[in-house]
């Protein structure tokens, strides 16, 4: 997801809240918290989660054990402002936004992929 307009560091914390957590249960915490960047991030990981079943049709999604592999925050463009000041002065106010990446992965597809490398 490109230039969620939310400052990256705000989004780094819900981030580390869900990173390598099962599906479910990171689902479950966004949810249930009450930032509002949890909102946007629940709608990203329902997206990859689709993205998944789409890439692997054969396979059952109740059955997969579904984890969050990889979640990753990066500062996106940033909107300058300014803002009045006393005596003539200006203050800069900067607007941050970020990208975000989440890499959703079956447990089993995983361990398997680490013992053909390990072989």
């Amino acid at each position: 997801m490109k230039n969620v307009p939310t400052s990256p560091r705000k989004m780094r914390l819900i981030a580390d809240m869900i990173r390598g957590q099962r599906v479910n249960v990171a689902l479950n915490l966004l949810k249930f918290d009450n930032k509002h960047a949890s909102g946007t991030m629940e709608k990203l990981l329902m997206t990859a989660i689709a993205d998944w079943q789409a890439s692997n049709g054969d396979v059952n999604i109740e059955d997969a054990e579904l984890v969050v592999k990889e979640v990753f925050v990066d500062g996106g463009r940033m909107l300058k402002r300014l803002r009045p000041a006393p005596q003539g002065r200006a203050h800069r106010i900067r607007k941050r936004s970020n990208h975000i990446t989440i890499i959703v992965s079956d447990v089993n597809e995983s361990n398997q992929s680490e013992e053909k490398e390990t072989k």
